[in-house]
């Protein structure tokens, strides 16, 4: 009998939607949120709370630990299409490992 692997596809849209609803933007809608502009400082203007929040959402969303590398989680954050691409690698990357 073959199994077929069951691949997780993550969208931006879907990242979009998270930082919403866990952050409670109230004045913001996912389709406000340019995939490319940055999330801190200048564009959505999160903070280093709101990457805790997302963080731990993103974790129990998708099953992921962000590493405690600083400039890692940067890189990792700098955008929801940087975070949908990181999602994306680890979940490519468990499947290719079971």
């Amino acid at each position: 009998m073959l199994k077929k692997a069951i691949t997780l596809s993550v969208t931006e849209e879907e990242i979009k939607q998270l930082i919403v609803d866990v952050l409670q933007l109230e004045d913001i809608t996912a389709a406000d949120i340019d995939a490319q502009a940055p999330l801190f400082v200048e564009g959505l203007g999160l903070d280093s709370i709101d990457a805790l929040e997302l963080g731990v959402a993103i974790q129990k969303r998708y099953g992921i630990i962000l590493s405690a590398k600083a400039e890692e989680n940067r890189r990792h954050f700098a955008s929801v299409r940087a975070l949908t691409e990181m999602i994306e690698k680890v979940q490519k990357n468990e499947e290719q490992s079971k």
